[in-house]
């Protein structure tokens, strides 16, 4: 039997005032991870932007 995977994707967004942009995406990091999460790619953006993959068994 194949297994059934679930897709998020989340996308972590420059602010001028909302901290640094690597401590957020490690914050997300470490949440999803938590919940089960695995992270598959993540990709930049043109907008300093950061986009994270992430899957899980179903």
């Amino acid at each position: 039997m194949s297994k059934r995977w679930s897709h998020k994707v989340i996308e972590v967004s420059y602010k001028l005032f909302g901290g640094k942009l690597n401590d957020r995406v490690q914050e997300e990091l470490d949440k999803m991870g938590a919940q089960g999460w695995e992270l598959v790619s993540a990709t930049s953006g043109h907008d300093y932007s950061v986009r994270l993959f992430f899957k899980r068994e179903a």
